[in-house]
């Protein structure tokens, strides 16, 4: 088993954090630049340049998730929901292939997905992400180890 990481560690899906924040801006600055060079009254411009701010905010939205393990427990942030957990709470954490997140098993027999810890763009670093949080569900929790 590998070592697990040092407390408090945040888990999240860099790369397409980056993407969707870079992508999101320019989409912003694009629109407001075109409102601005056309010749349309200000309620017009006004909407071009809401529009382009919603579509900011989905794209921030969409960049949210994480996972926070801490000494205390574990906090999943998905798209609108934040949940805190204690550390027995979790008894596994699967990455099955295909799986578009990590999948928490909990002891009150529901599953949490994680979508903090995501294969889309970085594979190898969902894999290793999805690696260290079972160590620490196995270290801290009431997690068995090998499954």
């Amino acid at each position: 088993m590998s070592q697990p990481h040092a407390l408090p560690v945040t888990f999240r899906p860099t790369r397409t954090r980056a993407v969707l924040i870079s992508v999101g801006t320019v989409l912003f600055a694009v629109i407001t630049v075109v409102s601005l060079m056309l010749e349309i009254g200000p309620g017009e411009r006004a909407s071009f340049i809401f529009t382009a701010a919603l579509f900011f905010g989905v794209l921030l939205l969409l960049s949210r998730p994480k996972v926070v393990a801490e000494e205390s427990g574990v906090t999943v942030v998905n798209l609108t929901t934040r949940r805190r957990l204690e550390w027995a709470q979790i008894l596994r954490v699967n990455l099955r292939p295909g799986d578009p997140w990590v999948f928490l098993d909990l002891s009150d027999g529901t599953s949490l997905p994680a979508m903090g810890i995501q294969p889309g763009i970085a594979r190898q670093q969902a894999i290793g992400d999805a690696r260290a949080l079972r160590a620490l569900v196995e270290e801290r929790g009431t997690g068995t180890p090998g499954e």
